[in-house]
């Protein structure tokens, strides 16, 4: 199912971030020291979202700091190591007085599902799993950790935003 994203008014855009900005997939060294990949075209379609005016927000159950510094490269915030990602999305959005249904969350697994049901916009990678495609308004044309936000960044452009 698709969208036209540009036709429709956003204040916030929700990153998930294991299996959005990354492969899904970890590398443990023999120290226990966790490492992941992310794709750079990603951070520069956050870069070009923040010049919008956008807010943008890492939100992630995943505990590693590698996540906080991931976000702090991208100078956007980042709140992790949460059990409810939901009860995340809501806060954030009664602080920063936004409307969840002009809120769109990027996700793709079950631990993203209530929030993704709570916002106005849910979208998801193309390997989401199918809990997570049958409720995204958008599923996006690539995986997990290979591009996902530049591909988002695409049809956010498709109107007002050229």
């Amino acid at each position: 199912m698709a969208i036209e994203i540009s036709d429709i008014p956003l204040s916030l855009i929700v990153y998930d971030f294991d299996g959005v900005m990354t492969d899904n997939t970890v590398i443990v060294g023999e120290d226990g020291r966790e490492s992941v990949i992310c794709n750079r075209s990603d951070g520069l379609a956050v870069s070009i979202i923040k010049e919008w005016g956008l807010l943008q927000i890492i939100i992630s159950t995943e505990e590693n700091d590698v996540v906080a510094c991931r976000a702090k490269k991208l100078k956007i915030p980042v709140i992790h190591g949460i059990a409810k990602k939901n009860e995340a999305v809501f806060a954030y959005c009664k602080d920063k007085n936004i409307k969840l249904e002009e809120t769109l969350y990027i996700g793709n697994d079950l631990n993203d599902l209530e929030a993704m049901l709570a916002v106005g916009y849910p979208v998801c990678p193309n390997d989401a799993y199918r809990e997570i495609k049958e409720i995204s308004k958008l599923i996006l044309p690539v995986n997990g950790g290979h591009g996902v936000i530049r591909e988002l960044l695409y049809y956010l452009k498709k109107g007002k935003h050229d």
